[in-house]
């Protein structure tokens, strides 16, 4: 019999919001972490807006030498991750560590490492590159250092499937404890591409959106008038359990992690497959892995970026899986709000999903005012709903034909008890 997952501490760093309890209620009153980027000049560019995180003190998470030491989307990995234990009230110094691993998804890792150190190298010289240039790189580097920073020695992996390395992530967390090579794993991922090579780069594929006038608004998920999606920053960590240890120790679960399903469209570099035909395998590969039917489904939290092809290719995969059900299990993208963390979206929506499920709460999927005859799904607009989700599923789609579902439930322990 497979060991069960719970999840009992969560921790996360995002344009809404640098604790659990600001980022549930900003998502919930609607309001938009995304605006006009700050941190370097867009204006030859046809982006002007980003999800930036604001008022992060790496100083609250990480020593003087650390940060000197770290990038940027390292430093978010560790104060999440120390916020997701702290959450979980885990007294590692009496756990077996052994036991706990680490695993994050990570899309492009030291991407600011690389731009300035490439600045380095061709205005002062090879010999002033920095000796942590490597290991500010490698995107391995942000479940690294968590595992360095909370003596973790169990296994340490890193996921990388672009936007859908951090839920590949949770669901090879889940296998890690289903297997029962590990009691703990801190699960998530970790992404800060805000620079301006990345930038431009994502640019120049067309991807991003291109509003002008108002900037809080610029992702439209599902929207007839969205325009691509929104670049974002941030951190998410979740600590899953196996269950039999969080009851030894009286841990507070939020959710049951009961099934994972993950594929490849084997289609195109950028372009999802027609008909959503690889997202609609991985929802119904978690289905079957979690024993339950798409109509056992309260929520979805969508991939939502966004964009043109996926908004409607999600939408038909919705609906190849979930028949005449599509149009009575509420949709919504938090993507409008915090924008797209790319290989740290799962775990900051695995967050969202795990948060509805204990608070009987569905946060909207705001800006969003014109229907498109493609989109037809009930998704959530503008306002939170309250109604109670027993079942959330969350969907991820990454560059390169990745796609990736977790489903989450509440938890009820043999018997019924919840």
């Amino acid at each position: 019999m497979k060991r069960r997952g719970v999840i009992t501490g969560m921790g996360c760093v995002s344009p809404v919001g640098n604790s659990i309890e600001k980022f549930w209620d900003n998502l919930n009153r609607g309001k938009s972490g995304i605006g006009a980027v700050t941190r370097f000049d867009v204006s030859d560019l046809p982006t002007k807006v980003a999800g930036e995180i604001k008022d992060f003190d790496p100083a609250l998470w990480l020593d003087r030498k650390e940060i000197r030491r770290t990038d940027r989307f390292e430093q978010l990995a560790v104060a999440a991750a120390k916020m997701a234990v702290e959450d979980a009230a885990l007294d590692l110094e009496s756990l077996d560590k052994e036991r706990v691993a680490t695993v994050l998804g990570c899309g492009v890792g030291g991407v600011t490492t690389f731009e300035e150190q490439k600045e380095v190298l061709m205005n002062k010289g090879a010999n002033r590159v920095s000796p942590f240039f490597i290991t500010n790189l490698i995107i391995n580097m942000a479940a690294g250092n968590v595992s360095i920073a909370l003596g973790l020695q169990g296994p340490s992996l890193t996921i990388v499937t672009a936007c859908a390395s951090a839920t590949n992530a949770i669901g090879e967390a889940l296998r890690l404890i289903q297997r029962g090579e590990a009691d703990v794993v801190l699960c998530g991922g970790a992404e800060a591409p805000i620079t301006p090579l990345a930038f431009a780069g994502f640019c120049a594929i067309k991807a991003m959106s291109t509003e002008k006038d108002d900037l809080a608004a610029a992702c439209r998920p599902f929207d007839a008038r969205r325009s691509g999606f929104v670049m974002s920053e941030g951190a998410g960590v979740l600590v899953l359990e196996a269950e039999e240890h969080a009851q030894r120790r009286n841990a507070r679960i939020y959710a049951e992690l009961v099934g994972y399903g993950c594929t490849s469209d084997a289609f195109h570099i950028t372009n999802p497959a027609p008909g959503g035909l690889g997202a609609a395998r991985a929802m119904s590969l978690a289905l079957k892995d979690a024993g339950l039917q798409a109509k056992d489904v309260s929520y979805i939290n969508a991939h939502g970026t966004g964009t043109e092809a996926n908004d409607a290719c999600e939408t038909k995969a919705i609906k190849m899986v979930f028949a005449e059900d599509a149009y009575r299990t509420p949709v919504s993208s938090t993507k409008s709000m915090t924008g797209h963390l790319m290989g740290a979206a799962g775990a900051i929506e695995a967050i969202v999903c795990s948060l509805a499920i204990q608070n009987g709460l569905i946060p909207p999927t705001i800006n969003y005012g014109e229907k498109d005859p493609v989109c037809d799904l009930d998704y959530v607009a503008n306002i939170s709903r309250r109604q109670e989700v027993k079942v959330a599923m969350s969907n991820s789609l990454g560059f390169g034909g990745h796609n990736a579902t977790i489903i989450l439930a509440k938890y009820e322990q043999e018997g019924g008890q919840s």
